[in-house]
């Protein structure tokens, strides 16, 4: 790849995002990236979209406005049209920082690497700074760990569009957690080889209350329930439907190149992660007792056995009600 420019393929997937559309196509093209390909799938917006798309129809490599069946939908398509080396999307609420392409071009100059991670910088409408993100969680020594926690940044990790073509394209009966699931795909196929993490801000992520990720936070939930024990009962983890009774599997995986112990390792720590969550996010002591009950201590490493002994003690003798007239009190 050295002494000429990777081609990278962006799409954005839009649907009746008009009032941030022009800003995000304006990130993309204000790159001047010479090798870029860009794409826009549109889902047939009526709110003016498909004129703010006309504008700048000449610099864009492919668009089109047709309703599509979801999000997941509209990047397939464009998955499917893409012809570059390095591959992400970008949502038509979000916008590229300056210069963030050709940061990403100077990683995927060394052929081993596979995966650029990045950071964003996560913004209100009014364009104040709330964090800038740590970006993808990778535990260089804990493959079991980054697959069963699996929290990616999506927007500033990019993949060689290969790594597409070999694990396949985003699942879409999924509409929140499309990139969480392929990105545990991803790491069952290729584990944690030429993932690079570099501290550049490549995204700006903006934080609105018509945006997914704090509006619909109930699809989240539902979906992540149904990812986990899908991947539990697809690789036989003992009693699944046990504690999945609400949300029964209904997607199937194929593992069988990928190491039984590793497919273990990594539900007991998804079912750490849900006992967590259910128990200091939900407050509900109850699931997190049960998903507590499914974690294998043996395949944690010694900082996460600590975390499942604390929640342990903690699910059997400080329920949240009095957690809750602990923190009044302090």
């Amino acid at each position: 790849m050295k002494g000429s420019k990777a081609r990278i393929s962006i799409v954005t997937p839009s649907f009746n995002q008009g009032q941030y559309l022009e800003q995000t196509i304006c990130s993309v093209l204000d790159q001047n990236y010479p090798q870029l390909e860009y794409m826009i799938f549109d889902g047939g917006s009526t709110d003016g979209s498909v004129a703010i798309i006309k504008k700048y129809q000449k610099y864009l490599s492919y668009w089109e406005s047709s309703p599509d069946r979801g999000q997941s939908h509209a990047i397939n398509k464009g998955l499917s049209r893409a012809t570059g080396e390095v591959f992400n999307w970008l949502n038509s609420d979000d916008h590229l920082e300056p210069g963030a392409l050709k940061s990403i071009e100077r990683c995927f100059e060394n052929p081993a690497t596979k995966v650029v991670c990045g950071r964003s910088r996560i913004f209100r409408d009014s364009d104040q700074t709330i964090k800038y993100s740590s970006g993808t969680d990778v535990y260089l020594n804990n493959l079991a760990k980054t697959i069963g926690w699996a929290r990616i940044d999506q927007p500033e990790t990019f993949f060689r569009l290969q790594s597409y073509r070999t694990v396949g394209p985003l699942n879409e009966s999924l509409h929140y957690l499309m990139d969480k699931e392929w990105w545990m795909r991803y790491l069952c196929e290729f584990g944690l080889d030429g993932i690079v993490s570099i501290p550049d801000t490549l995204v700006n992520f903006r934080h609105h209350s018509l945006s997914k990720t704090v509006s619909q936070q109930n699809g989240f939930e539902e979906e992540v329930l149904l990812v986990i024990s899908s991947f539990a009962n697809s690789c036989n983890y003992p009693n699944t439907f046990k504690f999945f009774e609400d949300q029964k599997p209904s997607i199937n995986y194929s593992f069988k190149t990928v190491d039984q112990k590793l497919l273990e390792a990594s539900v007991s720590y998804m079912l750490l992660l849900l006992s967590d969550y259910y128990y200091y996010q939900k407050m509900d002591n109850s699931r997190a007792k049960l998903f507590l009950q499914g974690v294998i201590e043996k395949h944690l490493e010694t900082e996460d056995t600590l975390l499942f002994r604390r929640l342990k003690v903690r699910t059997r003798f400080l329920p949240p009600f009095l957690r809750k007239i602990y923190r009044t009190l302090k």
